[in-house]
């Protein structure tokens, strides 16, 4: 039967306890690290400003990132177990989904502005699918906690794991959201460019009304498939398949190749290997990007304190989208595929699944808003609420999550 739980007596109250001290410890780490990058950014410290940032921050989007997800691929990423794990990108695919359904109602129910729907509904699909795993999973298995087994097992299951989650999040990151932000900002460079005062912010991000010109034009009548061939070459026309192929997403295809190719494996991977240098170069830069990421993500929650023009029922309904929605959403998902015999039961594997739905937004979202400089201050305040509230949300699904798999 999947999710058993196990109580007797006072014993139920100490293993959730032990639980909840496993989950909080790589949820302090993060906080202290996190707390580090905004003390740094501070104006009267002056180290982390906003040109470092900038600067740190393609270091990560251009070297540490990319080298993190390919030498992990690489190392931890095998035919056997691509089948293995085969549901995981599909579990990644429906975080996606009903984040984006359920942020397209909050965006309704706000009545946000046009500018910031992309925002608000890749907040709402996107979580934090790579950084914050590579540091909870370590974390979690070293703990007192003996649900996910032998320990050098349990980190090399999750390394791989942690870097099928980064990979895939990736993809559908520069696949999915940076359109839609693209989408949703060009409405504001479209509204200043019309009017002085900058628009009145009445055009919807989603609109399935046509122009009065298509309305009372008489055309002749176009069959479904040519609408859609159509559709899909604006679609094609108008997405940037250099972002979608960003430096992440072609690491995570080479490490796929790598990992997956077994005469190129054999010269890169193992003791033996002769171009073992390269895999060992890369791992070693890879180390860099969580505590660098981490510390500008710090940096950057300094910007949300200054506050911005963005309404507190958004903040609320990502926060509800992201920490109370999702999460439930996950452990049906989860326990129906268990049920199902769609995933193995395999702890550490469905805890990984159940954490995917409960983490805080993509922080790459704040470099998006930053590449088409509409909505970053907005960005900033809902970055600074989802990873302050972040700490006690994660500490407590981490702790539901592992009572459940246990």
């Amino acid at each position: 039967m999947p999710f058993r739980i196990y109580c007797a007596g006072g014993r139920c109250n100490m293993a959730f306890l032990d639980l909840f001290i496993t989950s909080s410890i790589p949820v302090l780490k993060v906080l202290l690290v996190t707390g580090l990058g905004s003390y740094l950014a501070l104006d009267r410290i002056g180290i982390l400003g906003d040109d470092a940032r900038k600067h740190l921050n393609n270091i990560i989007f251009f070297v540490f990132n990319p080298a993190l997800v390919s030498s992990n691929l690489a190392k931890e990423i095998t035919y056997e177990s691509m089948v293995k794990m085969w549901f995981m990108p599909f579990n990644i695919l429906i975080t996606f989904v009903i984040g984006s359904i359920l942020g397209l109602v909050i965006v309704r129910i706000t009545k946000a502005p046009p500018h910031l729907q992309g925002l608000v509904i890749g907040c709402c699909a996107a979580g934090n699918l790579g950084n914050l795993l590579f540091i909870i999973i370590p974390t979690a298995r070293k703990e007192r906690t003996s649900t996910f087994g032998d320990a050098d097992v349990c980190h090399e299951n999750g390394m791989a794991y942690a870097s099928l989650s980064l990979a895939i999040g990736a993809i559908y990151l520069w696949a999915y959201v940076y359109n839609i932000v693209r989408v949703s900002s060009s409405m504001f460079s479209r509204e200043s460019s019309s009017s002085p005062s900058g628009g009145s912010w009445t055009e919807p991000l989603l609109s399935s009304s046509n122009s009065p010109q298509d309305r009372f034009e008489n055309k002749p009548p176009v069959s479904v498939a040519a609408k859609m061939m159509k559709k899909l070459e604006i679609l094609v026309e108008k997405m940037n398949l250099k972002r979608l192929f960003a430096p992440s997403t072609t690491a995570a295809i080479a490490g796929f190749v790598v990992g997956l190719v077994p005469q190129i494996r054999k010269l890169l991977i193992g003791d033996a290997a002769p171009l073992r240098v390269i895999q060992d170069t890369a791992l070693f830069l890879g180390d860099g990007a969580i505590p660098a990421v981490t510390l500008i993500m710090g940096g950057n929650l300094i910007k949300g304190l200054k506050g911005s023009g963005i309404q507190k029922s958004v903040i609320i309904g990502v926060l509800a989208v992201r920490y109370v929605a999702l999460p439930l959403t996950g452990i049906a998902v989860v326990k129906g595929a268990l049920r199902f015999g769609l995933i193995h039961n395999d702890p550490l594997y469905l805890f990984v699944l159940l954490l995917q739905f409960s983490l805080p937004p993509a922080m790459n979202i704040g470099t998006i808003t930053q590449l088409f400089g509409v909505g970053e201050s907005e960005c900033s305040v809902i970055m600074l609420w989802c990873y302050t509230l972040a700490s006690l949300s994660l500490t407590l699904w981490s702790t539901v999550f592992l009572w459940l798999v246990s």
